[in-house]
């Protein structure tokens, strides 16, 4: 079918190609709905792509627990389910937080008191048992840790264009390329979307675009607490793989892991970046997170940067995401996951589904309504970097 001639219609409709954009796509389709997704460049370009991509089930409330258990299930049969064709480099070589306060170590064993009590296999450390683990850890000043073995890594480029590309081996339209340019409501119902200048027509929306969810829910009048917080990233050159876990400091969010490959991720959390959707580089970043990181892992010294990048947080105001109908009949919301949202796709896909189809959701999301700004109620994340 030729693009002029192409109808303009579709059951639902999703706006933005992240990895919840494709996830819910291809959950979607796989239930027989004719589903568009349109991506304003390319699957996963914007916080997707851009991020560390560690998969954790360390988290302080339960929601994100049992959604995070039920991603882990499903990461390792992932590959296959999805076709094949792009590799996922899955590898579980665990999540290690440290803390080097009490208050620290205190929430890092509150926290896993709550996995534990989910039967997720998380567990307190020493220093001397993390320096056992690890011998290349510096524990100096280091008072305690928590750990989960079945934690680890993905290829979030790879994670994405497998999901949009099995969606679209099950009949979705995958338009990339076509910015979103506003939504289309008739009163107080959504009716579809002006994309790269043409409308397109749908009863349900899905807007699933990180930080640009904002302002495209504003064309139809949903004020959506989400805003854009830089985060940057360092890449250095591979070295031999020794499989150190993602390591994370609760304390002044420091992290550093090594990918299959064998280059080392470094990231920090820089409360100074800007709050933009732009991407952007700093030598302060550079600077602070070598130090940073240097200090829990010497033994890197003088392994290379290659590479630093950045990409952009969809925050909310207690960290937490937002899944949840809008006040316009028809518009579903999947977005504000404050930088953890990659290693959710397979849960965000399902319940974009399960949501579809008005079915029970798998997990209990009344912490991630909308109306909780309004309300008042929000039950803050604490494990945020």
């Amino acid at each position: 079918m030729s693009a002029v001639n192409e109808r303009k219609t579709a059951d639902a409709i999703i706006v933005g190609g992240g990895v919840h954009g494709a996830s819910a796509a291809y959950c979607l389709a796989k239930s027989g709905v004719d589903v568009v997704l349109f991506e304003r460049e390319y699957l996963s370009s914007g916080g997707s792509g851009r991020s560390a991509a560690g998969l954790r089930q360390h988290f302080g409330t339960e929601v994100n627990c049992r959604l995070a258990k039920y991603n882990l299930e499903c990461f390792p049969t992932l590959e296959d389910e999805l076709g094949g064709e792009h590799k996922l480099e899955f590898t579980q070589w665990g999540y290690l937080w440290i803390a080097y306060t009490d208050e620290s170590k205190a929430q890092l064993e509150k926290n896993v008191a709550l996995q534990q009590g989910l039967d997720i296999p998380s567990e307190n450390l020493t220093p001397q048992e993390i320096k056992r683990r690890w011998p290349y850890i510096d524990v100096n000043r280091m008072i305690g840790g928590a750990f989960c073995a079945r934690d680890g890594h993905i290829n979030p480029h790879a994670l994405t264009m497998a999901y949009g590309r099995a969606a679209q081996k099950l009949g979705a339209r995958v338009r990339t390329y076509a910015p979103v340019e506003r939504l289309l409501a008739s009163g107080d119902r959504i009716k579809g979307v002006v994309a790269a200048g043409e409308e397109w027509s749908a009863p349900r929306v899905l807007l699933t675009a990180g930080p640009w969810s904002t302002p495209l829910a504003a064309t139809v009048g949903v004020d959506l607490p989400v805003t854009p917080e830089r985060h940057n990233l360092l890449v250095t050159e591979p070295i031999e793989p020794f499989e150190c876990p993602m390591t994370l400091c609760l304390d002044d969010g420091a992290y550093f892991k090594q990918v299959p490959n064998g280059s080392f991720f470094f990231g920090r959390d820089d409360q100074d970046e800007p709050k933009v959707f732009e991407s952007g580089n700093s030598a302060k970043f550079l600077e602070g997170v070598t130090k940073s990181v240097l200090q829990r892992i010497p033994s890197l010294k003088g392994v290379r940067v290659v590479h630093q990048w950045s990409g952009p947080y969809d925050v909310t105001p207690d960290h937490q995401a937002i899944i949840d109908w809008a006040p316009v009949e028809g518009l579903w919301i999947n977005c504000g996951w404050s930088g953890h949202g990659l290693q959710f796709g397979p849960s965000g896909g399902r319940l974009a589904k399960e949501m579809f189809f008005g079915e029970r959701t798998f997990a209990d999301i009344r912490n991630f309504r909308l109306s909780r700004f309004a309300e008042g109620d929000l039950v803050i994340e604490p494990a945020f970097i």
